[in-house]
């Protein structure tokens, strides 16, 4: 129950990243033009940033410190435009307190002697970070991201239930597991708010789903189509209910001792929600912000992305899928669904997977640079 990691102020990381972070849309350019010229550090570029309400100002800022935060990151160049509604500066102060951080600004030096100071800077930081060396760690300083994408009939009866089974192990050895996609919990919420290790978590997690369907209804709209999305409609889940049933198999069934907010940081040990949508996306990178080090993703059809600094582990239990996209799958369960292999035994060699991609190996999503995109979950209108 170990893995190989690198010790950081905030935690054990399993990878070493050098990260090129846009705090705005319009300096993305500028910000892909520097990792351009240093193939070794991610690019983390996004579309939000300015002009929005205040709150979801404030949620853009917390969610680029948290990324930077993540232990699998060893330092960051901010790339500012210097007008956006974020504050680099204030963002650069949070990261600071724990890694170092460098900020340049398109608006005090034009396009092309930005991108050649901010090339400068992260060269610089790459030569550090290759001198990190890798550490032996206890499975306990884990934090496992859980997400399902693209599920279908096989998701909720073999990779979900695996993956769960995963879940319970990290938590009875002391680590963390995070999951999300509240609108994936609805018609199965009740079943998680009886695990709730109190009232008020409980209650907090029920609000949560509340929300999201009076947002739904307040539009005046169908969720259907949304969820369960027409891809899972072919895949053989009828109703969001179902949908949820076989979503939340991948929690296991420790108790919930958490509910956070969209990009939290999340600091207790066990069985956490994340209050996050369901596309792909925008809840990974909610996960990532988080804390998460690693993630197991199942699907049923096939959803092949990964994210930037976080390494994504493909399960499925979909035979088709495992045999059309063998290059997307890290983990294939058919065994399970054929009835050749046990739940108990494919959970330890999921989990075996996860521990050797945590201590250096590469997911199939990071040799095939399937990893490149993330962005941020806001709620308000653009103004």
């Amino acid at each position: 129950m170990e893995f190989s990691g690198y010790a950081r102020p905030n935690g054990v990381g399993v990878r070493n990243h050098v990260v090129v972070m846009s705090t705005v849309g319009c300096a993305g350019d500028a910000a892909e033009r520097i990792a351009r010229l240093n193939p070794k550090a991610k690019l983390l570029v996004h579309t939000q940033g300015c002009s929005q309400t205040p709150p979801d100002i404030a949620l853009v800022e917390k969610v680029l410190v948290n990324l930077a935060l993540n232990p699998n990151v060893h330092s960051v160049l901010l790339v500012s435009l210097g007008c956006e509604s974020v504050s680099a500066d204030r963002i650069a102060d949070r990261i600071s307190e724990a890694k170092r951080v460098e900020v340049v600004r398109v608006q005090e030096r034009g396009l092309s002697d930005a991108v050649s100071r901010g090339s400068d800077l992260v060269r610089g930081m790459c030569e550090e970070a290759e001198r990190a060396r890798r550490e032996t760690a206890d499975l306990s300083e884990i934090k496992l991201a859980v997400k399902c994408g693209a599920s279908d009939f096989t998701s909720g009866i073999v990779s979900n239930p695996v993956v769960g089974r995963v879940s319970d192990i990290v938590v009875g050895e002391g680590g963390t597991v995070i999951f999300g996609e509240t609108t994936e919990l609805i018609g199965a919420e009740h079943v998680l708010a009886k695990r709730a290790a109190s009232e008020d978590v409980a209650r907090r997690l029920l609000e949560a789903v509340e929300d999201v369907e009076r947002r739904a209804i307040s539009m005046g709209v169908d969720m259907r189509g949304g969820q369960p999305t027409a891809g899972n409609i072919r895949g053989g889940i009828t109703t969001i209910e179902e949908k949820s049933l076989g979503a939340i198999c991948k929690t296991g069934s420790s108790r919930l001792v958490d509910v956070v907010g969209y990009g939290d940081l999340v600091s207790s040990k066990g069985l956490v929600f994340m209050d996050s949508p369901g596309r792909e996306i925008e809840s990974l990178t909610g996960l990532a912000a988080g804390g998460a080090q690693v993630m197991l993703f199942t699907t049923g059809l096939g959803a092949p992305q990964g994210f930037p600094t976080v390494p994504v582990v493909k399960v499925s239990g979909n035979p088709e899928t495992c045999n059309k996209l063998a290059e997307h799958i890290d983990v294939d369960l058919s065994p399970v669904l054929h009835g050749e292999e046990g739940v108990e035994g494919a959970a330890r060699r999921v989990l075996g997977e996860t521990l050797e991609v945590a201590s250096g190996k590469a997911t199939r999503a990071e040799l095939l640079g399937y990893d490149k995109f993330l962005n941020i979950y806001v709620r308000g209108p653009v103004i």
